[in-house]
């Protein structure tokens, strides 16, 4: 949300490439899949009379602006076919002044708790499809999140889970992720079971 880091191109080989204005669907059901639907909700809020929430998703994905901007977003392929994706930058290092002002209520938690994290590398979305789960490579991204990271002289690693996605907090945990704050979900008309978001961290001056 608040940087923006051109990955170099010589640290994706194959399996792992750069998107591009091609892959905007896959981003936009990727970034969707990590956010538990709350992307979709927000989309359909931004939806004219005669677009989807999807149509919007694709416009914004093949601007390549935001969010969506290509040069944050490491692809995951598996025999053709787009498996996975992360998007991470860094962060400032100096305390950012923000308002929340002209922030969608139900997203401002999540800027809130990103503004905790300076100086690290954020890892804004980390998401496979269904169909490539269980075959470890959200580890595998972590491992290519880690070594941008330290490329990019961050300080450490941040992210943001909800407490509902136990199986993905567990993940972070073992790779040594701990936590560092909490904001409460705000949800409007979004159907989801978790409560809170929760900041975990990495530091690389603890780790080996």
């Amino acid at each position: 949300m608040l940087g923006v880091l051109g990955i170099p191109v010589k640290r994706l080989t194959a399996p792992y490439r750069r998107a591009t204005s091609e892959d905007a669907l896959n981003m936009a059901e990727l970034f969707n899949i990590a956010s538990h639907g709350l992307s979709l909700c927000l989309w359909a809020k931004l939806a004219g009379a005669d677009e989807s929430p999807w149509d919007v998703a694709v416009k914004r994905a093949r601007s390549g602006k935001g969010g969506f901007a290509y040069e944050n977003i490491v692809i995951r392929e598996e025999g053709g076919k787009i498996a996975a994706c992360l998007m991470g930058y860094p962060l400032s290092s100096v305390p950012q002044v923000y308002s929340l002002n002209d922030v969608p209520a139900m997203v401002a938690p999540l800027y809130e708790l990103e503004h905790l994290a300076p100086g690290t590398w954020y890892v804004n979305v980390l998401a496979t499809f269904p169909e490539f789960q269980g075959n470890g490579i959200g580890t595998e991204l972590l491992h290519v999140a880690e070594t941008l990271a330290r490329d990019s002289q961050c300080a450490g690693l941040s992210l943001i889970v909800s407490d509902a996605n136990v199986g993905a907090r567990r993940l972070y945990e073992r790779h040594g992720y701990g936590e560092q704050a909490t904001r409460p979900i705000v949800k409007e008309d979004w159907e989801y079971a978790g409560q809170n978001w929760v900041l975990l961290a990495k530091d690389f001056q603890h780790v080996a």
